[in-house]
């Protein structure tokens, strides 16, 4: 389990050919809402940092195929948050999530 304010940051590359477009954002954000950890998304070629929990500002990323993420997550929840969403990417968002 993780501490109160740990923080995990693990880098994913974009390997779905239509990249990080309106439906997979809303599965990244649907799976990050359900961890208490704060959640966070840089494109390794920016310097902005956005919330991982917000559909507008993970589209603002303009990620396509074969960007580099960090994901950064910070909480008592924050290693399985970023293991889960490191895994969505991976599997080019097409993990069955619940209620979607």
């Amino acid at each position: 389990m993780s501490e109160p304010n740990e923080s995990v940051v693990r880098e994913v590359t974009i390997c779905n050919k239509e990249g990080l477009h309106t439906r997979p954002v809303m599965k990244f954000v649907d799976l990050a809402q359900t961890f208490e950890s704060d959640v966070s998304v840089r494109s390794l070629e920016s310097t902005e940092i956005v919330n991982g929990k917000s559909a507008m500002e993970l589209m603002l990323l303009c990620a396509t195929f074969g960007t580099v993420l960090e994901v950064t997550a910070t909480g008592v929840d924050a290693a399985r948050a970023v293991e889960a969403l490191t895994a969505l990417v991976v599997d080019e968002f097409s993990l069955d999530l619940p209620n979607t």
